[in-house]
């Protein structure tokens, strides 16, 4: 949630950032004229209530006469004050509806435009070159006995799998090194919940443009999440965190689960767009002041995994139109995808400065006051577009794999044969 009184101050900070995000600008406008008639409600509602509080103590000195006018006086203005209260109660609510439709404000230096209009920040690694056809991850996943689309079709409809064999193997193992990872790093490792209520969804701004492609189990009112990024977000909700503790960062490992709405047609073979997955996410609770540096370190860890496994990639800085609306500035990894002759995106990070935070009433604590923290999301690994670009990256003429070194430990195998 934007901060109402940077708003007050910087109108067109805000309309430029809704225009660059192709959002309605107009809300802007329409916050500020509440937030006049709510400070107005309140206003009213202290003045009466403080009218109430004198006229008390006139009629506990009164007596007699004076005293029964005074009660008089007392019952009639109590009802004002109720009803001040009520209107002022109904503002607030209305108040907040509206600015809770207000996306972050974009970092100055986020790229502004759609999808397409993302700006490359650097390529790391070239791209194999073979000397044999290579081979996709579906039909390497057969060959190792790894990956089961058909009979994930068959259980639980499409964009759903079965990981066999060496394929649940490198799952453990890509979890192990990342959570091994993030330990060295100073991440506390958590298994949140993946069962969330309206209120850690909402605060994370997931039931806002993202909501088509959220779970939700009505009778319960509970949804399931996409990203453990909400649980870890909400652990800390209605908190005031001590300031000598920040950075706080969690590495969370959960199942995700999308609907992925709005992609009909798209990757409908094997398993880069899935409705359920396993993720390592990691996330930060930080002063506002180290938001930006932080962000950065959380790009390098990324980095950091992407490396070991020796894969190419390029780092993307997303446009202002492809964000969440939580997210000032977003960098996306994208690994390359040799038979797709592509790069695709298999992790990111963003930087969500006090937004979500004020959602989620999670401030901190210091010399000058208690102030909303900063918030920050990465993926250290996503696990099913991470196994399909170690198999294809990493393939042999004959289908089978070398498994990448960092690997090797947790797997006790430099190689993935045929079954």
């Amino acid at each position: 949630m934007i901060d109402i009184k940077f708003l007050r101050e910087n109108p067109d900070v805000v309309r430029a950032s809704q225009k660059g995000r192709g959002e309605d600008v107009s809300i802007v406008d329409k916050v500020i004229a509440i937030d006049e008639v709510r400070r107005a409600a309140l206003e009213k509602f202290e003045t009466l209530r403080a009218e109430q509080n004198l006229l008390s103590k006139s009629v506990g000195a009164a007596k007699g006469d004076e005293k029964a006018a005074l009660l008089e006086n007392a019952k009639e203005l109590a009802t004002k004050v109720k009803e001040a209260d009520s209107k002022r109660a109904e503002v607030e609510e209305e108040s907040k509806q509206l600015i809770m439709q207000l996306s972050n404000i974009l970092d100055p230096a986020a790229p502004i435009g759609g999808e397409a209009d993302f700006v490359v920040i650097e390529h790391v690694g070239t791209p194999r070159t073979f000397d044999f056809e290579p081979k996709d991850h579906v039909e390497l996943g057969k060959l190792l006995g790894a990956i089961d689309t058909e009979r994930g079709a068959k259980v639980a409809g499409s964009r759903s799998y079965y990981l066999t064999g060496v394929g649940a193997m490198l799952e453990f193992a890509l979890v192990n090194y990342a959570i091994s990872s993030a330990l060295k790093a100073g991440f506390t490792p958590v298994i949140p919940p993946v069962l969330v209520n309206p209120a850690a969804m909402e605060g994370t701004g997931f039931l806002g443009q993202a909501a088509e492609n959220v779970y939700h189990l009505e009778k319960d009112d509970v949804y399931l999440v996409g990203t453990s990024e909400v649980p870890l977000a909400a652990m800390h909700m209605d908190e005031v965190l001590p300031a000598d503790k920040l950075p706080m960062r969690y590495a969370g490992y959960s199942s995700c689960f999308r609907r992925e709405a709005g992609t009909y047609g798209k990757d409908t073979r094997g398993i880069i767009r899935v409705h359920q997955f396993d993720k390592v996410e990691m996330f930060s609770f930080c002063h506002p002041d180290q938001a930006q540096e932080e962000h950065k370190r959380l790009l390098q860890w990324e980095k950091d995994f992407l490396n070991a496994m020796e894969i190419p990639y390029r780092v993307i800085d997303v446009a202002s139109g492809d964000l969440g609306s939580s997210a000032n500035r977003k960098f996306d990894i994208e690994a390359w995808i040799p038979t797709q002759e592509a790069y695709r995106e298999v992790t990111s990070t963003s930087n969500c400065t006090e937004f979500q935070a004020r959602r989620l009433n999670i401030r901190f604590k210091d010399a000058d006051g208690t102030k909303a923290v900063a918030t920050l999301n990465g993926t250290l690994v996503a696990i099913p577009r991470m196994i399909v670009a170690i198999l294809e990256n990493h393939q042999n003429a004959d289908g089978s794999v070398n498994v990448p070194a960092a690997l090797q430990p947790f797997l006790g195998t430099e190689r993935f044969e045929l079954v």
